[in-house]
């Protein structure tokens, strides 16, 4: 900036004018990177809703279905029953904890297996000379 108002008290108003652009365009740069980041986080949660201390969750594609405004708690340790937000009992919290523990071990061993069915088919394709 110093630069700029040297060029403008010496009379040089063609290089205060470039100056002057350049940073124009750089903030203009920075402006839109800023709404780009802004409408990227808006697009990743335009299906979330939140209303007070529940969500909606508009559209959303579970088990290879479609599930259209499903209301979630977000608060944690309370469900959603009969509309109303209410409090897990501790032995629901331990129940989902321990079928979530197992539902991770069995989703890593289902990829696994996947993923090995899926090497032996590429090495039987390039065998063949597939591939």
């Amino acid at each position: 900036m110093k630069d700029f108002i040297t060029k403008l008290l010496s009379n040089n108003l063609v290089e205060a004018q470039e100056i002057l652009e350049e940073r124009i365009l750089e903030l203009v740069d920075e402006k839109l990177d800023e709404i780009e980041a802004r409408l990227a986080n808006e697009i990743a949660e335009g299906n979330i809703q939140r209303i007070g201390r529940t969500k909606l969750i508009r559209v959303r594609i579970r088990k290879g279905k479609v599930q259209r405004r499903v209301k979630k708690s977000s608060v944690a340790g309370f469900t959603i029953r009969g509309g109303r937000l209410v409090r897990m009992s501790p032995l629901e919290r331990r129940r989902r904890k321990l079928a979530a523990r197992r539902s991770k071990f069995k989703r890593r061993a289902k990829l696994r297996q996947s993923l090995r069915k899926r090497a032996l088919s590429l090495r039987r394709r390039k065998a063949m000379g597939l591939q």
